[in-house]
């Protein structure tokens, strides 16, 4: 509580939490929606993630020794360049663990794709889920279905094979895969071969589609792709799906496994979340989407963002998000990095690499931290008290443009410094290019008439130059 005296204004030291209250301040009311249940049948969370240990107990094997052999400084610890083993790093492996070469480096590379390792630039290090790999089911069934995201990738493609088609054939295999799930036993490959050959046909045909009006140039000739048979690609998809344990294949049938039905069970539903949608968020833009996730709670909120990034390569979807943090609107900002929190450790470099970007540097600096495994309520730590100004100064942007003013009011519970005037001393330094307007609407909202104009002639002080 403030007194009436603003050189004694205390304001209660809290955590810092960006734009945690901003969007409650224009939610609207939420419609009930039981939460979704997985198919009869399957397994509870602790045998799936049982199962996914099992199947990845290779890929964790090869990721502890890499962690206990090659971490920095130790004498025999060497570079390899892009995260890729050295071929001395891996005889030195083969020769440890009792495998081949071969078998580490396929073993390394499905523990990349898991997120048991993690690529920062030119090296490698131990990812979070393999830190939490024994106690923590959630981050098993993450890794996992990273893995099965990435299956294309976990077994080299046909190289005798036209990309393009190979390609269409990775965009037809969701629908093949759904076909599985609700097939709910074996399926004879014919039958997927048909069903493969119709989508392929159908993203051929949407490719080609001309719409409709006057064209004052004529379209360019869509390019024809050859028709080829699709079984050896289909066999290959197959095959690939298999050696990430999603499915078993053989005498010309497939078979979905309890995890493969499981993750397929959790993408349909990250979707038939994103279709229920008024706004339709899994078609739009970043920036659009983060707007009209701006009108949902928290939890809701989370699962647009899931179902959004689940129709897209998590690559480009990282890519989008912080273009759309770079934007004026600071409401927009922290709810992208809310987005990135949900991606996980596939956006830390990408992360890493705006955190010298004044606009996003302490965003970025808290994502990191509570990636690196600091507690949510304890990361603004790793801030500066000119970066928590920062990010004060940036929050208060956004409750201003879309909350209301008892919510900004509440907002200076938040701030670092101990008295108004402390604070009012560090935002004037911090030079964020809306302090003017954020000490206005906090002067006209406040009921506190000494504080409003202290805080006003602050505004004013910054708007001409003075002190």
């Amino acid at each position: 509580m403030t007194s009436r005296n603003p050189r004694d204004s205390r304001l209660r030291l809290v955590s810092p939490r960006p734009l945690a209250a901003a969007p409650r301040a224009v939610t609207q009311r939420r419609t009930s929606r039981p939460a979704p249940r997985p198919p009869e049948g399957t397994p509870p969370p602790a045998e799936l993630a049982r199962m996914a240990r099992t199947g990845l107990s290779d890929a964790a094997r090869v990721a502890r020794w890499a962690d206990a052999a090659l971490r920095p400084g130790r004498d025999d610890a060497t570079p390899d360049g892009k995260g890729a083993l050295s071929d001395a790093t891996a005889e030195r492996a083969a020769t440890e663990l009792g495998l081949t070469p071969a078998q580490v480096r396929a073993d390394w590379d499905t523990a990349r794709l898991a997120g048991l390792i993690e690529v920062h630039g030119d090296s490698a290090r131990p990812g979070w889920r393999l830190r939490a790999w024994s106690r923590d089911d959630s981050a098993v069934l993450r890794g996992w279905v990273a893995l099965f995201d990435a299956w294309s990738l976990a077994h080299p493609e046909p190289t005798d094979r036209e990309p393009a088609t190979v390609a269409e054939v990775v965009s037809a295999m969701p629908q093949v895969l759904s076909f599985l799930q609700l097939s709910a036993g074996p399926v004879p490959v014919e039958q997927l071969l048909d069903l493969l050959e119709q989508r392929v046909t159908e993203l051929r045909t949407e490719r080609c589609e001309v719409a409709y009006g006057p064209r004052p140039e004529p379209a360019p000739e869509p390019v024809e792709i050859p028709d080829a048979p699709l079984a050896p690609l289909l066999e290959w998809a197959l095959g690939a799906l298999a050696s990430v344990g999603a499915l078993t294949y053989g005498d010309a049938q497939a078979t979905l496994t309890p995890l493969g039905s499981w993750a397929v069970w959790v993408k349909l539903e990250q979707i038939c979340v994103a279709a229920q949608s008024p706004a339709g968020n899994i078609e739009q833009s970043a920036e659009d989407m983060l707007r009209g996730c701006a009108q949902l709670r928290p939890n809701a909120a989370r699962a647009e963002y899931r179902a959004w990034l689940a129709a897209r390569p998590v690559g480009s979807a990282v890519t989008e998000l912080l273009a759309a943090a770079r934007g004026e609107d600071a409401l927009t900002r922290g709810l992208a990095f809310e987005a990135l929190r949900v991606v996980g450790a596939p956006a830390e470099p990408d992360v890493r690499a705006v955190a010298d970007e004044s606009w996003l540097r302490p965003y970025a600096l808290l994502w990191l931290a509570e990636h690196d495994g600091h507690d949510p309520e304890d990361a603004h730590e790793v801030l500066t008290r000119a970066e928590s100004t920062w990010l004060w100064v940036d929050t208060a942007a956004a409750v201003a443009d879309h909350g209301d003013a008892p919510l900004l009011v509440r907002h200076l519970e938040s701030a670092v410094q101990p008295t108004v005037p402390a604070l009012l001393d560090e935002v004037r330094a911090v030079g964020h290019p809306r302090t003017v307007q954020v000490l206005v609407a906090l002067a006209a909202a406040h009921p506190d008439p000494a504080l409003a104009k202290a805080v006003r002639r602050a505004a004013f002080q910054v708007h001409t130059g003075g002190s």
